[in-house]
């Protein structure tokens, strides 16, 4: 431990050496152009980091080179884990150091579920490594969250997973047939054709984790079935993985309706964003009021996912909570009470009130 000159005057910082082994590559650990270093140094702007072959010296406030020397024993671990280190897993691992999580990056970063064609699937954040670890755990896990945090990829590649090992026969994907603006009877083609744009996504995401060339085989032997929600009416679902995506889109009935398919040996997850609900209006949202049914329920599960674990352009985890600040200055607003002569009625549904 040497001396340095703390940048604001005063009393110096202590300097502190962290030394890499040497059977590490500094590139792989610094990144090109020093990417990772750069990443660092923006993060903590109080700390002065320097390298000199295998050493790192941090000059700066004790708690800050406290996390920074875990991050990089994190980022070891990452990397002696076969993973490459990039921008956003440097940052994503400062994230939860600083909130203190129980959870070690490296376990969250390097947690694999299925690997295909040399790609593989794991979470990169700590509420999508608990989302899937309640999956592990429980029979019906609902996954609620914005668009982005990965919900129903990381149920579908759980879902693969399941079937690769054979814990289940076959896998089950469906969606309610509702978006905004639109009905069947008003799209061209055949019933197929009409509910094909429904169940895109869902197919889109099986690509991504089988073999393409083998997804016709499999959908016509039944082991991966892709089908309307409506079509899981009067089925018992064994040993089976079964996923609702878009569940927000559901009537309470239509909820009821397909939870109660699960069979033996079957795992079910619901995913969906309570913020994004396209039904006609008065139809309330099975998504909505399920909680309030099932919670406590053992072997039941809800994973509630943020912004913080939007895993698309970083763009999006700032419109999602631009929204949310959004609505909840609406909500706000809709609750206060409006200005109103004496003796002059006074309706209820202005301020939000339900008149029942």
């Amino acid at each position: 431990m040497t001396e340095a000159t703390s940048p604001a005057g005063g009393r110096p910082f202590p300097t502190h050496t962290v030394v890499i082994p040497d059977d590490v590559e500094m590139v792989g650990l610094l990144g090109p152009a020093d990417e990772m270093l750069r990443t660092i140094e923006r993060a903590f702007p109080r700390l002065v980091v320097q390298v000199r072959g295998n050493e790192v010296y941090l000059t700066g406030p004790s708690e800050e080179v406290q996390v920074v020397e875990r991050l990089l024993d994190e980022m070891l671990e990452i990397l002696a884990a076969g993973q490459s280190l990039n921008r956003d897993a440097v940052e994503r691992s400062i994230s939860m150091l600083r909130d203190r999580t129980r959870e070690r990056p490296a376990e969250v970063l390097t947690q694999n579920i299925v690997s295909s064609r040399g790609r593989t699937i794991r979470p990169k954040t700590l509420g999508q490594k608990q989302y899937v670890d309640a999956i592990d755990t429980n029979t019906i896990v609902f996954g609620i969250g914005p668009a982005g945090t990965g919900k129903t990829y990381l149920a579908m590649a759980k879902a693969v997973a399941a079937l690769q090992a054979k814990e289940v026969n076959r896998i089950l994907l469906t969606r309610p047939a509702v978006e905004a603006g639109e009905r069947l009877g008003f799209l061209p083609g055949t019933l197929t054709d009409k509910i094909d744009p429904y169940l895109r996504p869902l197919y889109d995401a099986l690509h991504d984790m089988i073999d393409p060339e083998s997804i016709p085989r499999l959908m016509a032997a039944g082991t991966i079935e892709v089908a309307p929600l409506a079509y899981m009416r009067g089925r018992t679902l064994n040993d089976a993985f079964i996923i609702l995506d878009e569940a927000q889109n559901t009537s309470p009935e239509q909820m009821k309706m397909f939870l109660t398919r699960l069979g033996f040996g079957s795992k079910m997850v619901v995913t969906g964003d309570v913020t994004q609900i396209d039904l006609p209006g008065g139809v309330l949202s099975g998504l909505r009021v399920v909680r309030e049914i099932l919670e406590g329920l053992e072997d039941v599960h809800f994973a509630e996912l943020t912004a913080a674990d939007v895993v698309r352009h970083k763009l999006v985890g700032a419109i999602v909570d631009a929204y949310g600040q959004w609505d909840a200055r609406q909500h706000k607003s809709d609750r206060r009470p409006s200005d109103r002569r004496p003796g002059r009625h006074h309706d209820r549904r202005r301020e939000g009130v339900d008149p029942a």
